[in-house]
């Protein structure tokens, strides 16, 4: 048996598989060499002998980098938790001091998720300078296919979509909060129903067409007169500065953007569900020391300030 492997680990250097595993992150030659400290030439020269190795182009160019092809994304399943198993087997698995290490984590969330936790994972890692967070936005339906691709570390987002070899972690509930200028939409507070009516809202919606808001509305048989949409939380929060209008936004990103837009925050004047907010990784990484330390970092953040 050892003869076995002996003879298929000849045919490949296993240097190509973290160079894999760096272009699947980084999706660019480029960016995945500078990870690497390797030249955009070395990193290329890689790149033809893992497609000679697989025996499948494994990376398509595009306008903005390069793109797997399912085969990759087969690969990656498999090649991203031996990478983590060989690292900690080199390593010492053991062990994990973040006071000394050099590492980035990459974090998978929307924007809303991002306005309401990086600020404090940054100040809670501002003492620690070998480690770098980073956050590619993702949202429930795509943060677990993210996690298999090697593209985040930990994936935090509301209901996450997952398959049986992931794991996750409730952090914390939130809700809906309206918010606008009260500046140029001089309104009372509490929000009553005419009110939230009779004026014109701005729409936070992936699809641009509808949200939760108007579901609710519809059942109930009334309207709201939508003036414009947008994908993301933040450009809602920044349009409300210069706009008349209502906007309603998860709770845990309208209190950050309310305290440093000047903006109101109200609860919105219909009954609107509230939802949990969880964690989500592979199960290989479950025992991983540095993961575990990664995990907690990410809950800390989410306790009320009175339990931090």
């Amino acid at each position: 048996m050892i003869d076995i492997y002996e003879t298929e680990f000849r045919k490949a250097d296993l240097n190509l598989l973290v160079v894999f595993a760096a272009l699947m992150r980084e999706r660019s030659v480029t960016r995945a060499a500078a990870a690497l400290h390797l030249s955009q030439g070395a990193t290329s020269a890689a790149l033809g002998r893992l497609r000679g190795l697989f025996d499948d182009e494994l990376f398509t160019r595009t306008r903005s980098g390069i793109e797997p092809t399912p085969r990759a994304v087969e690969l990656a399943r498999g090649i991203e938790p031996a990478l983590g198993l060989i690292h900690g087997a080199v390593t010492d698995r053991d062990r994990f001091d973040p006071a000394t290490a050099r590492r980035t984590f990459t974090l998978g969330m929307s924007d809303d998720l991002e306005a309401a936790l990086l600020p404090r994972l940054l100040n809670a890692t501002s003492a620690l300078p070998g480690i770098r967070l980073a956050v590619r936005q993702a949202s429930r339906n795509t943060v677990a296919d993210m996690i298999d691709r090697g593209e985040v570390d930990l994936g935090v987002a509301a209901a996450p979509a997952h398959r049986a070899d992931h794991r996750s972690q409730e952090l914390m509930i939130s809700g809906y909060t309206c918010l606008f200028n009260p500046r140029l939409l001089p309104l009372r507070t509490p929000l009553t129903l005419d009110g939230f009516l009779a004026h014109p809202h701005l729409l936070i919606s992936y699809d641009g067409r509808r949200g939760i808001v108007d579901d609710i509305l519809e059942a109930r048989g009334l309207d709201r007169r939508v003036i414009a949409s947008t994908t993301h939380f933040a450009g809602a929060a920044l349009h409300l500065a210069t706009l008349p209008v209502l906007a309603t936004l998860p709770a845990h990103a309208a209190t950050v953007y309310a305290g440093l837009l000047g903006l109101t925050a109200t609860a919105p004047p219909i009954p609107m569900p509230q939802y949990a907010i969880s964690s989500i990784w592979h199960e290989t990484l479950t025992d991983d020391p540095s993961h575990i330390w990664l995990r907690h970092l990410v809950e800390e953040a989410t306790l009320p300030r009175s339990q931090r």
